[in-house]
């Protein structure tokens, strides 16, 4: 028996593989796709994303091959600066093509024991006390302890559990896709910038290769939006908005999307779980769908990899749900009032507006900012501290950086007055030593996702919180 089958290879399945097997779990992911997609649906991580990949030492790749970009302009494209001193030693957007991202988790999960089966959709599920039996479209039947469904907006595993899936349907579409463009550099930023003013739905980017991304409204909604639209149907929206189609041409992939707004009732039932965007749909502005998926993986790796390791704490599994699907809810909220925000009618214009004044103010564009890249996330874990739910962002220590001690997944307590002992959790819980200026608490007990799970100064509260996100003590 397998103890982890995860459908599919998308960002969430293959970090959720990585995390996974950093505690030793048997993983296999099975993908419906025999090649990754050639084209690029996202093209930036946010900072908590790269907090994570920090988090466990993985974020050199990831530099090596992005640009940085300032965080500015991303609530519904308002051209405001972000604000100053935000709490994270990453301020800043990673540009970097899905395809890149994808590549580098795969790697990353391989390297650690991950197998991953492509060309092989999931067909049924049945599940027990004891486990999951799957069987693929090829026939192959397989059995796991648990099984994951990432395997995207259609998720075969969440209509196959008959998990909800409420919200709104799309109202609005969009094309996408990657051209060759006859027109010039110069008169395809200048058109670009002209639209733009009025419609933000509106873009051309050159891609460095003679070709361009390009993004226009399109001019209803498809009845199936897994038909890609052809070359004609581009180039008659981009004259009906740009008043010139820019000589498009030779396209590499073509592609629509909508602005459905959906989240799962359930994250889990039984032994199968589900993550990304399985879990959840938006629209993509402000560009936090594949780094929603990442976080939910960073939640729920070391919750499922406890729980097979058998040291799990009563209920530790069922906090994936309790603390990712109110995320997941704000998320939704956020980009829908994004696409309104988007709108060229004359009200939600005049509610744009106001917005931007409102953002003048400092605090207003922190809000909303630390919205966007999740660095103000806060689980409700109990505890009076004012500490306690918050990640801790990255810190100097003596003897090097808080997050070089959590590339392993395992808890850690920060023992600033040297007083505090984790004996009978030392197998999943790293104590330091260290003082810095930066955490206003004689100690914290930080869970393996770096959020903060118990803070102050007392032994017997300090192992209360180590029973209850650790399990009972080692015998």
């Amino acid at each position: 028996m397998i103890d982890v089958i995860i459908a599919g290879a998308g960002p969430t399945g293959l970090m959720l593989a990585r995390e996974l097997r950093l505690h030793g779990i048997e993983v296999l992911i099975v993908e419906r796709d025999a090649e990754p997609p050639p084209y690029v649906r996202a093209l930036g991580l946010h900072a908590r994303s790269l907090e994570i990949l920090d988090q466990r030492g993985m974020l050199g790749p990831f530099l090596a091959h992005g640009e940085k970009h300032p965080l500015g302009g991303f609530f519904a494209g308002i051209a405001k600066p972000a604000p100053a001193n935000l709490d994270t030693a990453h301020g800043y957007v990673l540009g970097i093509p899905q395809t890149i991202t994808d590549r580098l988790l795969a790697e990353s999960a391989i390297d650690r024991g991950a197998q991953v089966w492509r060309g092989h959709a999931l067909a049924s599920l049945e599940q027990d006390e004891q486990g999951v039996a799957v069987v693929l479209a090829d026939g192959r039947e397989l059995r796991a302890r648990y099984l994951v469904g990432c395997d995207g907006g259609r998720s075969t595993v969440r209509k196959l559990l008959g998990v909800g899936f409420p919200g709104e349907p799309s109202r609005v579409e969009t094309l996408l896709g990657e051209m060759e463009l006859g027109e010039t550099v110069e008169t395809v930023m200048a058109v670009t910038a002209r639209v733009r003013e009025t419609e933000k739905r509106f873009g051309a980017m050159p891609l460095g290769d003679g070709a361009y991304r390009v993004i226009v409204p399109a001019a209803g909604v498809a009845g199936d939006r897994s038909v890609p639209p052809t070359l004609a149907e581009f180039t008659e929206q981009l004259r009906a908005t740009a008043g010139t189609d820019l000589g498009a041409r030779s396209p590499r992939w073509l592609s629509r999307f909508g602005d459905a707004t959906r989240q799962a009732e359930h994250y889990q039932v039984g032994r199968v779980l589900l993550a990304g965007d399985a879990a959840h749909i938006h629209p993509p502005v402000g560009g936090q769908g594949l780094n929603l998926g990442i976080q939910d993986a960073f939640n729920l790796g070391w919750k499922l990899a406890a729980e097979i390791n058998g040291w799990a704490p009563a209920g530790l599994l069922e906090t994936y749900h309790a603390e990712r699907h109110p995320v997941a809810a704000d998320v939704l909220d956020n980009t829908r009032a994004q696409m309104q925000l988007l709108s060229t009618d004359p009200g939600p214009q005049a509610v744009r507006r106001l917005l931007a004044e409102l953002m003048d103010i400092d605090e207003v564009n922190r809000h909303l900012t630390e919205k966007l890249i999740a660095i103000g996330i806060r689980y409700e874990l109990g505890g009076g501290h004012e500490l306690v739910g918050k990640r801790l962002r990255d810190i100097a220590l003596g003897s090097g950086r808080l997050y070089e001690c959590l590339h392993h997944g395992r808890g850690m307590l920060l023992d600033q007055a040297g007083t505090l002992s984790v004996s009978g959790w030392t197998g999943r819980v790293d104590r330091f030593v260290e003082t810095s200026m930066e955490v206003d608490a004689p100690g914290v007990l930080l869970r393996p996702d770096g959020h903060i799970a118990w803070a102050g100064e007392d032994q017997h509260d300090l192992e209360q919180a180590l029973r209850k996100w650790f399990g009972d003590a080692e015998v």
